[in-house]
């Protein structure tokens, strides 16, 4: 699959993680990457090994800092063919311990963000008269979960809102879908407790974790022309635990 060879490609949250794995995918097929993170340090490292992308840093909490910056970072690209809203973070509590901005980060960073780059990255397409954009959202986004109300909110709401998108510009030739992961092998779950895996596996028919690998494998099939008739969509890749 060589659909991505000099395609344009912006990926937020690429340094680590599942954001790596597709960062690492789209790198070896060719695509021209820019990567954006809020850890310089990362970044820098992440360009040691794929010396031919761009790095840039950005707030993603900051909506201004979204808007003035994202469509420079287009510039400095040379344009815009996909775009990959991996970004997110965790502040797990439960509901009535939690605090408003414990609330407010995961809001802005998980939602809030997508849905202003995705605005400005449409633009940039419609002018392209072509586009792309995968949403990775989250298992948890469509069966809840226990002390992440802020969290699953901000992934159902990436679904929806990725649904009113596509309707909106599936005749300007822009598709925008969703991959969401089940339990995957990251930064983010190496310090699981034991026990509360093995109880994850008894809920995945597969018995076991995902790997960033299976997640790449979703988004480059959205990236590609192989999926020039999905739009809207949600690819769920967790193994089976949640089957929609």
């Amino acid at each position: 699959m060589n659909d991505l060879k000099n395609k344009k490609v912006i990926i937020t949250g690429g340094s680590r993680g599942i954001g790596l794995s597709v960062l690492s995918n789209i790198y070896e097929q060719g695509g021209e990457i820019l990567t954006i993170g809020s850890n310089l340090s990362n970044l820098e490292n992440l360009k040691k090994n794929f010396p031919n992308i761009k790095i840039e840093q950005l707030n993603l909490k900051n909506p201004n800092e979204v808007l003035n910056q994202f469509p420079k970072f287009i510039d400095t690209l040379g344009g815009l063919d996909i775009l990959v809203n991996n970004a997110g973070i965790t502040m797990d509590n439960l509901t009535l311990r939690m605090k408003e901005d414990e609330w407010n980060n995961v809001i802005d960073v998980n939602l809030s963000s997508v849905f202003f780059t995705c605005q400005t990255a449409i633009k940039a397409m419609i002018k392209n008269k072509s586009g792309c954009i995968v949403n990775i959202t989250s298992v948890v986004g469509h069966t809840g979960n226990a002390g992440q109300a802020n969290y699953t909110a901000s992934k159902a709401g990436v679904v929806a809102m990725t649904k009113s998108l596509a309707k909106e510009y599936a005749k300007k030739n822009i598709r925008i879908n969703c991959v969401s992961p089940g339990f995957i092998a990251t930064d983010m779950t190496k310090d699981l407790k034991e026990e509360y895996k093995n109880e994850l596996l008894k809920n995945i028919p597969i018995n076991r974790l995902g790997t960033g690998e299976d997640i790449a494998n979703a988004v480059v099939f959205l990236c590609s022309d192989k999926s020039s008739y999905i739009t809207g969509e949600t690819i769920h890749v967790n193994g089976g635990m949640y089957m929609a």
